[in-house]
């Protein structure tokens, strides 16, 4: 390390290994600092240990935010085919698994050792397994204490991300740096996380394994895609993004059969008569489930032997099923945290602080929040590549 920079990055993660590359590449002398004894861990466990590093689909409404637009301006100036032809540059073989979710062939690791590469290059100094401590500004610069040693810089990113999966090493230091220089947070939470069912609805629990394609909705967020029952309550790509929007004390309403129109159940009493309910549900969900929800809903005889109205009941509640979350699995089980840096207090050029001039939010450490299958990584690059062109 040399003791003066023109940007020192805290965090070694998507977000802050972009923006020290890119800001090198710009002849910016550059340290990055993270307290982790290697760089991008969590973009290791990404993915399946694959990382899903970008959604060709990314547009601003999918994410969230206090300010919608804010991701606008950086969103827009680095685009998925930016980072993918940088993924082709470096060899690195990729495939879409589902719709605009591109996934390295091999190892989540040919990414970072991608943007270490990109950061050698710019000739980027890297210091592993040290914290930074004694952060002040005076006279227009930053300066750290990193193991024993003073260095200094007029521009400050701050790469952190946010508390969840803490086993990684993950903190909520970012929020405390915004105070501490008075900028104010949004309050964290976790997000794409699962949910947890409690009360009467314990008895879903026991279909832990379970999964089906349902629409699950939280607010006023729909997601179609699969659901899966666990030992603590409810999972799955349609939870996990529901999540997101979810509210303590909020329902989050499940679809168990979306491709089934209106009056499906008197046809099929019509049709088979002797047919019993659950194992014409069952046609089209996984037996158990099918049991239980007959049994919840009543509806465990035979066909003809229920009403029209008590079959066009069973028919409301399976497309609109509410469960009553009782909490979510908290930050170890987050796959990202929502909330963060109020985007107010941030420039959506540049990420620099307003009250502040040369210090930077970028990254999971600010208000927002992707959905899940590569936003969250795309908004890390775009966020990072506009902090590298003004620091």
């Amino acid at each position: 390390m040399r003791g003066q920079y023109d940007a020192i990055v805290l965090g070694a993660g998507a977000a802050g290994l972009m923006c020290a590359a890119v800001a090198g590449q710009r002849g910016r002398r550059v340290l990055v600092i993270d307290h982790a004894d290697a760089p991008g861990k969590k973009i290791l466990i990404s993915g399946g240990g694959r990382c899903n590093f970008t959604n060709t689909g990314t547009v601003p409404d999918r994410f969230l935010s206090a300010n919608p637009h804010f991701a606008r301006s950086a969103l827009a100036r680095y685009q998925p085919a930016d980072f993918i032809a940088l993924v082709d540059r470096h060899g690195i073989a990729w495939h879409e698994k589902t719709p605009g979710q591109l996934f390295c062939d091999g190892s989540a690791r040919q990414i970072v050792e991608m943007l270490m590469g990109e950061c050698a290059v710019g000739g980027v100094d890297v210091a592993l397994g040290h914290g930074a401590s004694d952060l002040t500004h005076a006279d227009g610069r930053f300066s750290l204490s990193v193991n024993g040693r003073t260095v200094t810089a007029p521009s400050l990113v701050i790469a952190t991300g946010g508390p969840s999966i803490p086993k990684m090493g993950a903190t909520g230091i970012a929020y405390d740096i915004a105070r501490r220089f008075g900028l104010k947070v949004v309050e964290p939470r976790p997000a794409l996380v699962p949910l947890t069912l409690g009360g009467d609805e314990v008895l879903f629990r026991s279909l832990s394994g379970v999964s089906a394609d349902v629409i699950a909705t939280a607010g006023k967020a729909s997601f179609r895609e699969a659901a899966l029952f666990t030992h603590r309550g409810l999972s799955g790509p349609a939870i996990l993004q529901a999540s997101s929007y979810w509210r303590h004390g909020q329902p989050v309403t499940i679809d168990f059969l979306p491709a089934q129109g209106e009056g499906w159940l008197k046809a099929a009493k019509h049709e088979a008569p002797r047919a019993r309910a659950p194992r014409m549900l069952a046609r089209m969900l996984p037996e158990r489930l099918a049991d239980v929800l007959a049994d919840r809903l009543g509806v465990d005889g035979e066909l003809g032997g229920l009403t029209d109205a008590k079959l066009a009941a069973a028919e409301r509640a399976l497309s609109a099923w509410a469960f009553n979350p009782n909490g979510t699995e908290g930050y170890a089980k987050a796959e990202v945290t929502a909330g963060g840096v109020s985007t107010a207090e941030l420039s959506s050029q540049t990420m620099a602080a307003r009250k502040l001039p040369g210090l930077y939010f970028i990254g999971e450490a600010v208000d927002v929040t992707g959905w899940l299958g590569g936003y969250n990584f795309q908004w890390a690059w775009a966020s990072g590549w506009a902090a590298a062109q003004a620091v």
